[in-house]
């Protein structure tokens, strides 16, 4: 019981670490109102392990801190990839195809607000909505499936459990 522990933690620390280093490494396209962010694509990651939650809502807040973002854009983006997370793992058992879409609907909805009303972006929302949509269609639907589909073949050698 305490190896299960240690390694939910470990793999949430891991996962929480490769997010923050995929943001500062892809810096120009991971912050503002046109962005793909790469770390997105670990987004799927639920649809593997529970360990993925948290590490995804933890790295997404320490990359957003170092990042320079406000606070409503720490917590509010941070929630945001929370929501999506969490909306994967509940899809995981339905559909391989459905994992990347709680995060796209999730940051679609909630980071576009934060840029117009945080940031003081005078772009619209709608338009908001669709380039930050556009960014997480790219980074979670076609990364983050291709990660997904690489990852299933080994799953049982990357996720086991203690």
């Amino acid at each position: 019981m305490k190896e299960n522990k240690v390694q939910f933690t470990a793999q949430a620390a891991m996962i929480a670490a490769i997010y923050v280093v995929l943001c500062i490494a892809f810096a120009p396209i991971s912050y503002g109102p046109i962005q793909a962010r790469i770390a997105e694509a670990l987004t799927i990651l639920p649809y593997f392990t529970p360990a993925a939650i948290p590490g995804l809502f933890i790295g997404c807040l320490i990359a957003n801190l170092v990042g320079g973002s406000i606070v409503i854009d720490v917590i509010g983006g941070s929630i945001a990839t929370l929501i999506g997370a969490l909306g994967t793992y509940l899809l995981r058992k339905k559909s391989r195809y459905l994992a990347p879409l709680p995060p796209i609907l999730a940051n679609t909805l909630i980071v576009p607000f934060i840029l117009r009303y945080g940031y003081g972006e005078p772009l619209p929302i709608p338009f908001l909505m669709g380039t930050v949509g556009i960014g997480e269609i790219a980074a979670c639907g076609i990364m983050g499936l291709f990660l997904l589909t690489v990852l299933s073949k080994y799953q049982k050698y990357i996720f086991r459990t203690a």
